[in-house]
């Protein structure tokens, strides 16, 4: 676990080392869970051969494809089977590209990759110098239209703002396009509405930490000693109202990847977010199975360097 002590140091290297090996373990149990949900999950939605194919197949056909999918055996069979295959690195072939799984979701996930780390940009960019300031002039004209905005953010659906947004800019102004993917312009609309709630949220949370911090003694400290306000802000004040900015950017992080579904939907982008919306719906099993395994294991990986990093934000943390 990652506790605070009154002590400095990030704790000795054994206490890292058994910490990590402890972390990896639940993620491997993570992961675990999260492929036994999903295959599970996935097949509420019927039997995917009756599913997949033509309503004029022969009975003869639909059985010899059934039997060399593995469909006709039973439910506990076919889930041992699927693990089995896992743990040596096969998930499957997706049923309509006739490929490696994995390999295709592999192959579209730096599109979203790419449109979620621009999004986490653009909310840092945003989010923490409004909540900064705003926790400075508390109470001003700045502060209220900042906040404000923030509550907007949050509260406009994205799905909306994103039609908007096409309307406004590329149907009546043609500033953008429209969707697709190609030069940077392309990024700016669905940067924008993936990253709105989010940097909504960060704000509010920039703002709130960074006001606790401000009435700590070595923020008080720091003024009587006659530092100028820029340093006692950003060295002193916002270095320790981190921890759970970075702690919600962890967080921020898997949810980008899963709202960037409905934003490359919207934008026509090519990533992984519009592929699995349309493996769902052509119940291409193995395909979501594989998208949901990959962000799985992204949002572990990130939120382990995330408790990595609280050490060198924080030289109280130590862990155990």
């Amino acid at each position: 676990m990652v506790r605070s002590g009154p002590t400095g140091g990030s704790g000795t290297l054994p206490e890292m080392r058994a910490y990590l090996l402890s972390r990896l373990g639940q993620t491997l149990l993570v992961v675990f869970l999260s492929l036994t949900a999903v295959f599970f999950l996935v097949r509420l939605g019927g039997d995917p051969v009756l599913l997949f194919l033509p309503m004029d197949i022969q009975a003869k056909d639909l059985n010899e494809f059934r039997q060399r999918l593995g469909f006709n055996d039973p439910l506990a069979v076919q889930y041992g089977r699927f693990m089995g295959r896992a743990l040596h690195g096969d998930f499957g072939e997706s049923l309509r590209y006739k490929n490696d799984a994995l390999q295709l979701v592999l192959g579209r996930l730096p599109a979203t990759l790419w449109l979620a780390l621009a999004a986490l940009l653009l909310t840092f960019c945003v989010a923490v110098p409004v909540g900064v300031f705003s926790a400075v002039r508390r109470g001003s004209l700045f502060d209220l239209f900042g906040m404000t905005g923030a509550v907007l953010g949050q509260a406009v659906p994205g799905f909306w703002l994103g039609l908007m947004m096409i309307y406004l800019f590329s149907v009546r102004l043609g500033w953008l396009p429209t969707g697709g993917m190609g030069g940077p312009l392309h990024f700016v609309m669905p940067c924008v509405v993936l990253a709105s709630f989010y940097a909504a949220r960060m704000a509010r949370l920039t703002r709130s930490s960074v006001l606790d911090t401000l009435n700590e003694e070595f923020v008080l400290t720091a003024r009587a000693k006659g530092l100028a306000e820029r340093i006692v802000i950003g060295k002193h004040t916002l270095k320790n109202s981190a921890i759970p900015l970075v702690t919600l950017a962890g967080l921020d992080t898997g949810q980008l990847l899963g709202g960037a579904v409905i934003t490359e939907t919207i934008f026509a982008w090519t990533g992984v977010g519009r592929w699995v919306v349309d493996s769902i719906q052509n119940h291409d099993y193995f395909v979501v199975q594989n998208s949901i395994l990959i962000f799985a294991v992204i949002f572990l990986l990130v939120n382990l360097l995330v408790d990595i990093g609280y050490a060198f934000l924080n030289p109280r943390i130590r862990y155990s």
